[in-house]
């Protein structure tokens, strides 16, 4: 079975759901505005793969957690943001009702 890079579809979904075009995503970002917006589109089709501080400060501009973007699974993904966003207090409960069910 073939590897399917998740970062491309994972940044597009975030992108597009936070209704940010690439070019203003770049520039946010911290890219020159000339090569922003082509910048973003070789790391949403896979042409080319962000480094590391440099995904860091998309996953900031965008709201979501760095490892969002390495989810292979949508449903994985989705459990990902979801637990990004609630509370210090709910995410240990979270946590405490998952041990349980192992």
């Amino acid at each position: 079975m073939e590897f399917i890079n998740p970062l491309p579809i994972r940044l597009k979904e975030a992108r597009t759901s936070s209704n940010i075009s690439q070019k203003e995503l770049g520039i946010r970002i911290g890219l020159d505005p000339s090569s922003a917006s082509g910048r973003m589109n070789h790391y949403e089709k896979g042409r080319h793969t962000p480094d590391l501080q440099t995904l860091k400060r998309i996953a900031e501009e965008l709201d979501v957690p760095l490892n969002y973007f390495f989810c292979e699974s949508d449903e994985m993904a989705k459990c990902v943001e979801m637990f990004y966003r609630i509370s210090e207090d709910n995410k240990k409960s979270v946590l405490e009702e998952l041990r349980k069910k192992l």
